[in-house]
């Protein structure tokens, strides 16, 4: 088992849902958590409740890389270096690929990959410092399988996923105290998908209507729960993390039928 206490781990995205409650989970472990979000209210929410617990918080968005350095120079200054950072911050945008304007299509790329990018590239240094420590970057079941109205998130959670595979594989040969998680959630109850552009439906269906019923009703995980996971995923040193029955249920269908895994994963859906 890996030990948190003591150990500085930065959080984007710590202002709701998944990174509100790892800045939780992580403090009571003995963490000291330095998080990021660009809603300021929702950051000093998560502050309030971590009340005595040491952390540091800024409100920003994450695709301002000058921003992002900033955010974590100022964690090394303040808390003496890093020993981690979770990359969580994300979010989507719901239309048919030829229906995705090219601004919210690259939007959805900056926030959910080109950041997590810069977030590796920018703590890396600082991790190795420490000699070991934790690089965790958020994808999705939609980084396993292809899903209708979700391109961008596809492309984006698909690239989160080839990254962190390759970097698990260069730092166990060269920094192999350093762990490279790659999380894969199932249906998390958050605002992600509430809080989703929502620009149109499949032709045919109304599902654009009641989109958000159908994923609160599908999903299957709390963020707590989902939080619990990710952080035994680092204490145990594990390199892919897969959260929910259902993100379980689609890994598999994947891996047995890799070409026609939507029309199973389909018929688990509709039955839900």
């Amino acid at each position: 088992m890996l030990d948190l206490k003591g150990k500085v781990i930065a959080v984007t995205g710590a202002g709701s849902g998944i990174g509100r409650s790892l800045a939780l989970g992580l403090a009571r472990r003995g963490s000291t958590v330095a998080m990021a979000d660009k809603d300021a209210a929702g950051l000093a929410e998560t502050a309030r409740m971590l009340g005595n617990y040491p952390h540091s918080s800024r409100a920003f968005d994450v695709t301002d890389t000058d921003a992002l350095q900033g955010w974590i120079d100022d964690a090394v200054s303040e808390f003496g270096g890093l020993d981690g950072i979770i990359n969580n911050a994300g979010l989507s945008v719901v239309a048919p690929f030829a229906d995705t304007p090219r601004e919210d299509f690259n939007r959805v790329m900056n926030v959910n990959f080109n950041a997590v990018v810069e977030g590796c590239r920018l703590a890396l240094p600082e991790i190795r410092k420490r000699g070991s420590g934790w690089i965790v970057n958020i994808s999705s079941v939609f980084g396993m399988m292809g899903y209708p109205t979700q391109s961008a998130y596809n492309a984006s959670k698909y690239a989160v996923r080839g990254l962190s595979e390759a970097m698990h594989i260069e730092l166990s040969q060269t920094d192999p105290g350093i762990k490279v998680i790659r999380v894969h959630p199932g249906g998390i109850k958050t605002n992600v998908a509430r809080n989703a552009k929502k620009i149109a439906g499949m032709p045919g269906t109304d599902e654009l209507m009641d989109s958000d019923d159908a994923f609160q009703k599908a999903a299957r995980t709390t963020p707590d729960q989902a939080a619990e996971t990710i952080i035994r995923g680092m204490e145990t040193g594990q390199h892919r993390v897969l959260i929910g029955p259902d993100a379980k249920f689609i890994d598999l269908m994947v891996r047995l039928f890799p070409v026609s895994y939507m029309k199973r994963i389909g018929m688990f859906l509709t039955a839900s």
